[in-house]
């Protein structure tokens, strides 16, 4: 992890949950963290009392807009140089089965877990092929992403088909760069704790199941990227799945 201190680092989603605790860890690590969210004034105020060796900026980006990923991206170019870490963190979800949802709220999930995935990885990769240096892109995935919650009441309409979409990119991408100093990761979080966990307007079985399973901390999910940043560069570890112990659904 040393190599990477001074080195710059983006952060997508970072006003709340794991891409805060992100920002911070890498921040804290020594890291130049660049924190992307809609919610520029939230990322400033978490991150005015947090001490580390690095530097921090927070911009405002909406990542599902490419004109926002070429803002921030020429602002890196203009005041950083160059990119070398970048966490895809934002995601969203909305409640509802398929039949019930709407072109608009399919197009608000696929824009963010999808699109905004797509455009930070082109312009990070430009970059980085660029500056000749090497890189790492990580991918906040699921293990939604890897299997259809079956449990009943569990209404996630087209959330799961956006990150089965994310691991078959991050693998295509991972093929695109063979050859390259630019490793590729997904990784794949099971039920973590985050401030948008929400479960009130589930059903009383799937609430109490949800209530009482096992669960993550966000720093579980820092410390994992923090292992992986931190292997060899002869090593790319390319898929990391990581379930809290006892994790039944």
């Amino acid at each position: 992890m040393n190599r990477w201190e001074g080195k710059v680092a983006l952060v997508t989603g970072a006003s709340t949950g794991i891409g805060l605790d992100v920002a911070k860890t890498l921040f804290k690590r020594g890291m130049i963290t660049v924190g992307v969210s809609r919610r520029k004034e939230i990322i400033e105020n978490e991150m005015k009392n947090v001490k580390g060796k690095g530097k921090f900026y927070a911009l405002k980006c909406d990542v599902s807009k490419e004109e926002d990923v070429l803002q921030v991206f020429q602002w890196i170019k203009k005041n950083l140089g160059t990119v070398h870490v970048v966490i895809n963190n934002a995601g969203i979800s909305f409640e509802g089965n398929i039949i019930d949802t709407n072109q608009a709220i399919w197009e608000q999930v696929i824009g963010v877990n999808i699109l905004g995935v797509l455009y930070c990885c082109q312009q990070a990769i430009k970059m980085l092929k660029e500056s000749g240096e090497e890189g790492h892109i990580i991918n906040i995935n699921s293990v939604d992403g890897h299997r259809v919650v079956r449990t009943v009441g569990w209404e996630s309409n087209i959330y799961c088909g956006t990150k089965f979409a994310l691991t078959a990119l991050t693998t295509t991408l991972e093929l695109e760069l063979i050859g390259s100093k630019i490793r590729m990761t997904s990784v794949s979080p099971g039920f973590t704790k985050t401030n948008s966990l929400i479960m009130d307007n589930k059903d009383a079985p799937t609430l109490s199941l949800v209530n009482n399973a096992p669960i993550m901390e966000q720093e579980d999910i820092s410390e994992a990227i923090i292992y992986i940043l931190g292997t060899h560069p002869r090593v790319q570890i390319t898929e990391l799945t990581i379930k809290p112990l006892g994790e039944s659904f």
